[in-house]
């Protein structure tokens, strides 16, 4: 089992982060997330140019320089078939999701969880609140393309973006690249210390790059902030109460990445309509969660309840608050 230094944790209870270079094993983590992607683009570039979206599925190119090519020439909104958590909205029967056996390996990768292990202990649960983020360079990403999870992401907490039945929860966040992650490119920003004030108000966002976004004004996060490039197998750990955002893509490549999210089992996840998971229990082991078929069941019987309606509220923030204008 590897052990982190002791000087991490230090660096994470003063700080509110740590970024640990090379914990994964690229081969074994990330390679597989690749090739599985490259799968579920494949689909939809063959569905796309069926449409007349496109005239070539550009099956020649790599996934990222592929993927560019198909969303800049047919301005489809892709992120939700990619991502591995379902939207607070608008939910159907039909509302694409993925979840296929190379990201339950890597949410439940053994260098992963070794080290989640030494900051919340042995028994972990893999909290619903997690996503992939594919961002198109800013100036390439057609309008009918943009979401939270194409375009950059304004300042907040992630305690800020659940319920308030998990404020005492012990949520750490979990953030990876697939392909290199740089301040040009969109990396994670982070205002260092902050985890150690009070949550901060949070306010849709009236920016029409991050429209509708629940987020910290500006005009509340201090200047002090650090960017944090990142190279594939790097692993950066946020406490639930940093404040970050990911920087605006200006390059011309994508920024791919993962945001998870761990915690105890038994504490509540603050978002109850959507199923986590037992990723490791020393005491049960046969608790987890290892059937990808499963992880994917688990999902869509919470998209079919969600499909059906109901007063569901996913964030504490109320809209027309007066502290926002």
């Amino acid at each position: 089992m590897l052990h982190l230094d002791r000087s991490a944790f230090e660096h994470f209870d003063e700080q509110g982060y740590v970024l640990i270079e090379g914990l994964l094993d690229v081969e074994l983590d990330i390679e597989p997330i690749v090739a599985e992607y490259e799968g579920l683009l494949d689909e939809l570039a063959e569905t796309w140019k069926a449409e007349g979206r496109v005239t070539s599925t550009y099956s020649e190119l790599p996934f990222c320089e592929r993927l560019q090519r198909l969303v800049i020439e047919g301005e489809p909104t892709y992120d939700q078939h990619f991502d591995i958590s379902l939207p607070q909205a608008d939910i159907t029967d039909e509302t694409p999701i993925h979840h296929g056996p190379a990201v339950l390996d890597l949410l439940r990768s053994p260098r992963l969880l070794d080290a989640v292990e030494q900051f919340i202990g042995p028994e972990i649960f893999s909290n619903p609140v997690q996503h992939t983020r594919i961002k198109l360079p800013e100036s390439q990403l057609p309008d009918a393309s943009r979401t939270g999870l194409t375009a950059q992401v304004s300042w907040h907490q992630d305690l800020g973006v659940v319920t308030t039945d998990a404020d005492n929860v012990e949520m750490l966040t979990v953030w990876l690249p697939i392909v290199p992650a740089t301040e040009e490119n969109g990396c994670l920003a982070v205002v260092p210390g902050s985890h150690r004030k009070e949550l901060a108000l949070h306010c849709r966002s009236a920016n029409p790059l991050t429209l509708n976004q629940v987020c910290i004004p500006d005009r509340m996060v201090s200047d002090a902030t650090v960017p944090l490039p990142m190279q594939p197998g790097d692993v950066l750990f946020m406490h639930r109460k940093t404040i970050h955002r990911g920087l605006i893509n200006n390059s011309d490549v994508i920024r791919w990445s993962f945001d998870l999210r761990y915690q105890p089992i038994g504490q509540s996840t603050g978002r109850p309509w959507f199923p986590g998971f037992v990723a490791r229990s020393r005491a049960e082991p046969e608790s987890e969660l290892t059937d990808a078929s499963r992880w994917a069941e688990l999902w869509r019987e919470a998209r079919s309840r969600l499909a059906a309606g109901g007063d569901v509220a996913f964030n504490r923030w109320q809209q027309g608050d007066p502290r926002c204008a």
